[in-house]
């Protein structure tokens, strides 16, 4: 019999290829929009024990360069600030990726959000586009001018996620979900301004439209290199969790829904 590659490998072959990415510097281009939104609308998403803190949300479409010579690929985040006790942080609602890899390492390691979805960003001189879309609907388009470039800057961030999965029996959750703090180091150059439009669209199975624009705080084009660490920080009860599946798995009901 030759080598079988499903077998089961020897404990020096076995890595978490998805921690061992994230924690080394990853380059990617990207546009970010952080704005004031409606406080209630993310009171209103914020599973327990997170509770609102600051009533802004930021919106980022990206392509990443992974350093291995394959193509780049679309990455995108959509989250609202959030805390837990004394600590601040964002809590991620919508992660587009545009490939499976992507995806998947990231929603069973450290309970992303990510979900397959088509993204663009295109630069043409100093004329910028974005987009995502997922499902056949459009989900946010980004459009503007860049200004010129400014200084570099690195920062330290923190997110919130709930790493959970739903029972096989189709009744809740398989036990407790861990809520995860992902601790990112975030280097930018190239920075400078963008001067344009943030549209967040109708898309029903990813309604990031429900959080208006009331003001764009900070709008910006820059390459950035980030790595992170995740860690759990302690278990929640799954009833807090349960009414908010529906951020992470599809309820593809509302496609069928009459207005």
């Amino acid at each position: 019999m030759g080598n079988v590659r499903y077998g089961a490998r020897a404990m020096d072959q076995v890595s978490n290829r998805e921690v061992e990415a994230t924690r080394s510097p990853i380059w990617s281009k990207a546009v970010t929009v952080i704005f004031r939104t409606d406080p209630d609308a993310i009171a209103a998403v914020l599973p327990r024990p997170l509770e609102p803190a600051a009533a802004t949300a930021r919106l980022r479409i990206a392509t990443v360069d992974m350093g291995t010579g394959l193509p780049s690929f679309g990455a995108g985040w959509f989250g609202v600030r959030a805390r837990h006790g004394d600590v601040e942080g964002e809590y991620a609602l919508f992660m587009p990726m545009s490939t499976e890899q992507a995806t998947t390492g990231g929603r069973e390691t450290f309970g992303e959000p990510k979900k397959i979805s088509q993204l663009a960003l295109d630069l043409d001189g100093d004329q910028l586009t974005a987009g995502v879309s997922r499902m056949g609907s459009q989900v946010a388009s980004i459009s503007g001018t860049l200004g010129p470039e400014g200084p570099g800057y690195e920062i330290d961030k923190l997110d919130f996620y709930f790493k959970l999965l739903p029972d096989p029996s189709g009744d809740g959750l398989d036990g407790d979900p861990a809520l995860v703090y992902c601790r990112r180091h975030e280097t930018a150059r190239v920075v400078r301004p963008v001067t344009g439009e943030c549209k967040l669209l109708e898309a029903p199975l990813d309604p990031i439209a429900d959080f208006p624009v009331l003001e764009i705080l900070s709008f910006e084009y820059a390459e950035i290199s980030s790595s992170q660490q995740g860690e759990i920080v302690e278990r929640v009860p799954a009833e807090w969790l349960v009414p908010f599946m529906h951020q992470r798995y599809d309820d593809l009901s509302v496609l069928g829904a009459k207005s």
